[in-house]
């Protein structure tokens, strides 16, 4: 390697160290927005986020950058260098499409956006978020016109959390997707030996469901020396570095199964983030490869571990030690089966995961339908309680329980929801893969994740971007994407659960 490949080398870490520096500024300014922060201080902190973005945005679309990478793709021999530079320039070529002030308009509205989200959402009124929720879709269609497509406007937008996946994948997958969820769900609705749901009810202290869902963390394997357990009313984790991986959860004091499997769910993504080789560390290479890839590994912690049987035999004691009086008395059979109860629910987080991919179906369609000017967003509350009709055959009471219950869209996160759905897949195709290997259920039942979290950073975890989702599909499963394993995984599962 010559001098100059040196030199560049290390122009390009000096770089990647100055971008790092306003990125994790900026991570760790949103996990405050959204967690600790008061009310009122919610304008100045978006101008902040603001800025810092707008001076994010200017080193990622530098000509030095520009140059550095054209040079270093060329010349270096270190593939983790070579690889960098191709995600560097990736993010040049996009981001270089968008003038500086519209990007900087542009977070700085995502900011307020989510704030005024929060109000909307505990008011149940969609008309005070309405305005805001117009202009994050116009900047996305914007956006999505200045990155270009071949077949869809959405596809622009989808890339941004599955590359390689497109509109006409997904409008193939999921219509068969649904077929057989809800073939199933009319199976369970026929069946005489339906769980009791009401051997969950009763109060938990908040204190209490903590203290257990710790002990869940732990054994899981979740690194509380690289992170923290937060509360917020959407839950989230979040990577700020490779050793700062922090994890929120919302607790209900009268159903504690949104706490404990939305803790579960959100560990899922944390391991991940904390198993990326420390190789990447300080590049952008050192995070999820896909945000599919990302939700592949919280629903396997959450559904294929965290609500599978072997679970329960492992932890229910643990469990009982920290609930109330009225659980110790539930044999484990009946509280397996009632934690898996299907039944249709208004909220995408609560949701069984028989009919979670069908929440998922219904944002995919709205997301869709508003970036291609086929609806409004003035239209979305009516449009999202009909679907919620069509599809499960509920209806929201309010637009809390209905169009305002997720924070992507405040966010401006348009493209992310397919994601929970193909993750969903991913996670039973990495599973059947998996248990070729390994007894699953005996591990789990005898509380021993360790195997299995070493499995899943082998194949996924440490290589963080270094491979495309769709490399990695084909590298663990050696087939590409097939949802024939998760309807086989949800097959199998409920027709014990329900006798069918």
């Amino acid at each position: 390697m010559g001098d100059n490949t040196k030199a560049l080398e290390k122009d390009f870490h000096e770089l990647l160290q100055e971008q790092n520096a306003y990125r994790e500024a900026i991570t760790l300014t949103q996990w405050d927005m959204r967690t600790k922060i008061p009310k009122k201080g919610v304008g100045q902190r978006s101008e902040v986020v603001g800025l810092l973005s707008e001076k994010l945005h200017q080193l990622e679309t530098s000509e030095k950058m520009k140059y550095i990478t054209d040079m270093l793709m060329e010349s270096t021999k270190d593939e983790i260098i070579r690889k960098t530079a191709e995600d560097c320039q990736e993010t040049y070529e996009r981001n270089k499409k968008i003038p500086h002030d519209e990007f900087k308009e542009y977070v700085m509205l995502q900011s307020k956006s989510e704030a005024i989200w929060q109000e909307a959402r505990e008011k149940a009124d969609f008309s005070l978020f309405q305005p805001y929720l117009e202009k994050l879709v116009d900047y996305n269609k914007k956006f999505a016109n200045y990155w270009g497509y071949k077949a869809n406007i959405y596809d622009a937008l989808l890339h941004n959390y599955e590359p390689g996946v497109t509109t006409k994948t997904l409008d193939n997958v999921f219509p068969k997707l649904r077929k057989s969820l809800s073939s199933l769900v009319d199976d369970i609705n026929r069946s005489n030996a339906k769980p009791d749901p009401t051997v969950l009810t009763g109060h938990f202290p908040k204190q209490d469901q903590r203290a257990f869902t710790l002990e869940v963390l732990k054994q899981m394997g979740y690194d509380f020396d690289s992170g923290r357990l937060d509360e917020t009313i959407h839950p989230f984790a979040i990577g700020i570095n490779l050793n700062d991986v922090r994890v929120t959860t919302r607790y209900d004091e009268e159903d504690f199964r949104m706490a404990v499997f939305g803790t579960i769910h959100e560990g899922g993504h944390a391991l991940y983030e904390q198993n990326i080789s420390q190789q990447l560390a300080g590049t952008p290479l050192a995070t999820g490869t896909s945000m599919g890839i990302h939700e592949s590994q919280s629903l396997f912690w959450e559904n294929f571990i965290g609500r599978s049987e072997a679970f329960w035999q492992s932890h229910y004691d643990s469990f009982k030690s920290f609930a109330p009086q009225q659980f110790h008395h539930v044999p484990l059979d009946d509280f397996y089966r009632a934690v898996n109860e299907v039944k249709p629910s208004f909220i995408r987080i609560e949701a069984d995961e028989l009919t979670y991919p069908l929440h998922i179906m219904i944002r995919y369609e709205l997301e869709k339908a508003l970036i291609n000017d086929e609806i409004s967003v003035r239209d979305l509350p009516h449009l999202w309680n009909e679907k919620m009709v069509d599809y499960l055959g509920i209806e929201p009471p309010t637009d809390r329980e209905g169009v305002l219950q997720d924070i992507h869209w405040a966010g401006g996160d348009f493209g992310y929801f397919p994601s929970y759905a193909l993750g969903y897949m991913y996670a039973a195709q990495f599973q059947h893969t998996m248990a070729k290997e390994m007894n699953l259920d005996d591990m789990i039942a005898k509380g021993n994740s360790d195997p299995i979290r070493q499995w899943l950073t082998s194949h996924i975890h440490q290589y963080g971007k270094m491979k495309k989702p769709l490399e990695i599909i084909q590298d663990v499963t050696n087939e590409s994407l097939n949802p024939d394993y998760l309807v086989q995984y949800l097959t199998n599962k409920y027709t014990d659960i329900y006798k069918l």
